[in-house]
């Protein structure tokens, strides 16, 4: 069952991002696992990396970063590439890319396009993801131990109308949450459990 995490197994071929990050915090990959992004704390960036093998973590190879300023948590994209969307203290936030999925391509360098705060929900929040056409937009956040859900008019963009729907207490102290691609699952980690917890 490739959507239960009961059928999990571990790979003993790690990538080690030290290099890169002494701190990691999140990760995504682009459609085809060609690429791999790496958020981490030490420097505040987004590294990218390249992949021999889709999705193959031990075949990747550093290619560049992007340093946003603020706490690097998590990134995600859009389904073409060219948003990408970051979170931090500072709320979620969303760059425009000249190239699809290539991170160093910001249309406006540093300064993102759009901000949206969640500090009503969580001033200090971690993981983010959205659904598959970008109308649906989930924080994971430690301050209230929750998943909160918002709405967006339009999807993937933060301009749009943003609105909070409600949250769902999860484990202690969520710092990811994933769907699988017919969000009938939602998948979330932190160190509160060192566990990755499976809801339907």
């Amino acid at each position: 069952n490739p959507s239960s995490v009961s059928a999990l197994t571990h790979d003993s071929s790690p990538k080690d991002v030290s290099s890169e990050d002494t701190a990691p915090r999140g990760i995504t990959f682009n459609h085809d696992g060609t690429k791999m992004y790496v958020t981490g704390t030490t420097g505040n960036d987004i590294n990218e990396y390249t992949l021999t093998t889709a999705f193959d973590v031990s075949t990747a190879s550093y290619r560049d970063n992007f340093a946003f300023g603020g706490d690097a948590m998590s990134v995600k994209f859009s389904n073409d590439g060219k948003k990408m969307f970051t979170i931090s203290t500072g709320g979620v936030k969303e760059f425009l890319l000249n190239t699809a999925f290539d991170i160093t391509t910001t249309a406006n360098g540093t300064t993102p396009e759009t901000t949206y705060s969640v500090s009503s929900q969580d001033g200090n929040p971690f993981g983010l993801d959205f659904n598959n056409d970008g109308t649906k937009m989930f924080v994971a956040g430690p301050q209230g131990d929750d998943i909160s859900e918002y709405t967006l008019s339009v999807g993937f963009d933060l301009s749009s109308t943003v609105t909070y729907v409600d949250s769902l207490p999860v484990i202690n102290n969520p710092t990811a949450v994933k769907f699988n691609l017919d969000g009938t699952k939602m998948y979330v980690t932190g160190p509160g459990t060192n566990r990755l917890t499976e809801y339907n």
